[in-house]
C-alpha cells in the first residue's frame, strides 16, 4: 500500500486505511466522518476486542460482582436474570472496566498478578482483532457493498507489534491490505492528553516490559507495597511515561509501513473528500 501515489489514491475505487496513534488524536473522529459519508466501512478494533474476543471475560466479571449480592446471586443461579455487556463504538466502558487498574482493593484496584493476566488476554485479543481486518474488508464488500474501509485501531497497537522489525508478521499482514496512517500529535496535544487523563484516569493496555518496569519504579519511588498502590495514581504516572515510550514506536511503524499526517490537520477534516486530499498530500511527501 505504501507504494501508492497520490494520483493512484484518488483514482482507487477501493481505499483501505489503518489509522493509528495515541487515543484522543482523531482516529475515531475521522472514522465516524468516513462512515457517515455512506461509502466507508468503519472497523473498530477495540469494539471487536470487547465483543468477539473478550466479551465472555467481561460478562463473567459482571456475574462475579453480581454474585456478591445475595439477592442477585439467587436470581443468577435460577437463570431468572440475564447479564450482558452493552458495549458500543461510542461506549467501550465494559472493556475498560474489565481491564481495571492495579493497586489497593479498597480504592478499586485489583491485584497486580490479576492485572497482568488481563493485560495478556488483551494483547492476544488485540492481535487477533487486527488480523481480522482482512476478513472484514471482504465481509464489508460482499455483504454491504462497501469498497472503502477504515480500520480504527487502539492506541496500544505499537505495543502488540514489533515496530522496528520490517518482517513483523502482524504489520506485514496489515500492510498487504491497508495503508497505515499515523496521526502524529505535537507537544501541545501531549499536554492536552495528559490533562484530560489526569481528570479521569482510565484503564489501558501497556506492553509487558514497560508495565513491569513502570510498576517497579512507581512502587520504589513511592515506598509502597503492591496492595498499597493508589490505582489512579499509578495510572496517571504510567500514562505520562507511556506517551514518551510510544512516540518512537509509532514513528517506526510509519517509516517502515505507512505515512504520517498531523493531528492538527486531521481536526480540520469535515468530509471524505477532505480526508482523501490529506492522504494524497502525505503520499506525495512520502
Amino acid at each position: 500500500m505504501i507504494e501508492l501515489t497520490a494520483e493512484q489514491w484518488h483514482k482507487s475505487p477501493a481505499k483501505h486505511v489503518l489509522l493509528f496513534g495515541m487515543s484522543g488524536l482523531g482516529k475515531t473522529f475521522i472514522s465516524n466522518i468516513l462512515r457517515e459519508n455512506c461509502d466507508w466501512f468503519h472497523y473498530s478494533v477495540d469494539y471487536r476486542i470487547g465483543t468477539r474476543y473478550m466479551g465472555e471475560h467481561i460478562v463473567d466479571n459482571f456475574k462475579c460482582e453480581a454474585m456478591r449480592n445475595p439477592f442477585l446471586a439467587g436470581l443468577l443461579r435460577s437463570n431468572s436474570i440475564y447479564i450482558a455487556s452493552n458495549i458500543t463504538f461510542e461506549n467501550l466502558s465494559p472493556l475498560s472496566t474489565y481491564m481495571g487498574k492495579p493497586g489497593n482493593p479498597a480504592l478499586g484496584g485489583i491485584a497486580f498478578a490479576e492485572y497482568r493476566r488481563r493485560q495478556e488476554q488483551h494483547r492476544k485479543a488485540e492481535v487477533a482483532a487486527l488480523l481480522d481486518s482482512e476478513y472484514f474488508i471482504d465481509r464489508a464488500r460482499q455483504i454491504y457493498g462497501y469498497e472503502n474501509f477504515v480500520c480504527d485501531s487502539g492506541g496500544s497497537i505499537c505495543e502488540v507489534v514489533n515496530p522496528y522489525n520490517q518482517n513483523d508478521p502482524v504489520m506485514q499482514a496489515l500492510a498487504q491490505n491497508l495503508l497505515p496512517v499515523w496521526i502524529r500529535g505535537r507537544a501541545e496535544h501531549t499536554d492536552e492528553l495528559v490533562a484530560r487523563f489526569d481528570k479521569a484516569p482510565k484503564p489501558m493496555y501497556f506492553g509487558e516490559q514497560f508495565l513491569t518496569d513502570t510498576w517497579n519504579i512507581f512502587c520504589r519511588d513511592n515506598k509502597v507495597a503492591e496492595d498499597e498502590v493508589n490505582p489512579d495514581g499509578f495510572m496517571r504516572f504510567a500514562y505520562r511515561q507511556c506517551l514518551d515510550h510510544r512516540l518512537p514506536r509509532y514513528q517506526a511503524m510509519a517509516e517502515n509501513w505507512g505515512i504520517t499526517v498531523e493531528a492538527e490537520d486531521i481536526a480540520k477534516v469535515r468530509s471524505a473528500d477532505d480526508f482523501n486530499r490529506l492522504i494524497a498530500g502525505a503520499l506525495d511527501r512520502t
